[in-house]
């Protein structure tokens, strides 16, 4: 097994100097109470971060809806979708949703999409999102969201002229794509204003998926500085020992654990990917053909992680001492990230954090 480098070369590291580099997730993971999202926006901007984000699940985490909330509960900071999906939602009522949360925020919004799984698409009837689909969707919206009319016939569908009939006074929003893949990664250099990196990617990994971003927009005629890089960073400091476990083990299973995603992502790190189908058989996963956090309790899912080489966990989060946790956002940063996304603890769990950037 490759051991995965925990920093990058001695003098190479860029501490942030405040915390406008940093976004993070509200809601992390399954929630039944969407109302906590209030207060936890409320507390990411009193700490001075830049993005707040929201990971869009059916149920009680509806994007449309949270970004108006959390847009008045906030001033400066970013609300962004990390992430929600072009195929749920007709084109038109796509964009028209993106500029009233533009009109409302002053022009604070981010759009963040993804593929998913084939699965998901297959169990809710909708076609799998492929880079054709991406790509002529990110068209569309810009379009849209310009005032322009649109027809089209594709793999997006049939649309013979759509318009938004009117617009407020901001630009359209950002429009960045979540990518592990070398061709996912290609295309959001290539087709869209930024890109989400998964979480759990050691610096390292973090630093091949900024070069080939970079690469492609450069070979698609665009300025590669220009394509906003955001990586997801798992984060825990100064929480009791259970709690830890369960930010970072938890979430670490319910992305291991997907098949063929969990592959991936090892891959991506340079490990060996048998630890994954280990991590399958553990009593708490074996069977689960799905997400297991559908299915399983935190504490169930805190459980099964310790099938996961501790060594990582450790690789690819911050976890340990507010300043440790800043020495490896710089980590993160010089590996050619241009945003830090926190994700796993709230915003109210931060502080300790956001008070060592000082330090």
């Amino acid at each position: 097994m490759t051991t995965p480098s925990a920093a990058t070369s001695p003098g190479t590291t860029r501490i942030p100097a405040d915390a406008g580099v940093l976004g993070a997730y509200v809601l992390p993971g399954r929630v039944a109470d969407p109302r906590p999202a209030i207060e936890q926006a409320r507390a990411a901007e009193e700490l001075g971060l830049g993005t707040v984000w929201l990971s869009e699940r059916w149920g009680t985490k509806d994007f449309a809806v949270l970004a108006g909330a959390l847009g008045q509960v906030t001033s400066k900071a970013k609300v962004a979708a990390g992430i929600t999906h072009f195929q749920v939602r007709h084109p038109a009522v796509l964009a028209s949703m993106a500029m009233t949360a533009q009109g409302l925020t002053g022009g604070r919004i981010v759009l963040g999409f993804g593929r998913s799984v084939a699965a998901m698409w297959k169990a809710v009837g909708l076609p799998p999102a492929n880079n054709r689909l991406l790509a002529d969707s990110a068209d569309i919206m810009r379009r849209l969201c310009k005032g322009d009319k649109v027809s089209y016939d594709g793999p997006v569908g049939r649309f013979p002229a759509m318009r938004l009939s009117d617009l407020p006074d901001v630009p359209p929003p950002p429009l960045v794509l979540a990518a592990i893949g070398p061709k996912t990664l290609a295309l959001a250099g290539a087709h869209f204003d930024g890109v989400i990196l998964h979480p759990f990617l050691t610096p390292d990994a973090v630093a091949r998926s900024v070069a080939t971003v970079r690469a492609a927009a450069e070979e698609a005629g665009r300025d590669p500085a220009a394509i906003r890089v955001y990586a997801t960073v798992i984060t825990a400091s100064g929480l009791p020992p259970e709690e830890e476990a369960a930010v970072v083990g938890g979430r670490a299973v319910t992305y291991f654990q997907i098949p063929g995603f969990g592959e991936q992502l090892a891959a991506t790190n340079g490990w060996d990917t048998t630890a994954v189908q280990r991590l399958r058989e553990h009593p708490q996963l074996a069977g689960i053909k799905g997400s297991a956090d559908f299915v399983r309790t935190r504490d169930q899912l805190t459980e099964a992680a310790k099938a996961l080489p501790a060594e990582w966990l450790a690789a690819s989060s911050a976890v340990g001492s507010p300043e440790h946790c800043v020495s490896r956002f710089g980590d993160y940063l010089a590996a050619g990230a241009d945003e830090l996304v926190l994700h796993g603890s709230t915003p109210d769990q931060l502080p300790p954090v956001i008070k060592a950037l000082g330090r």
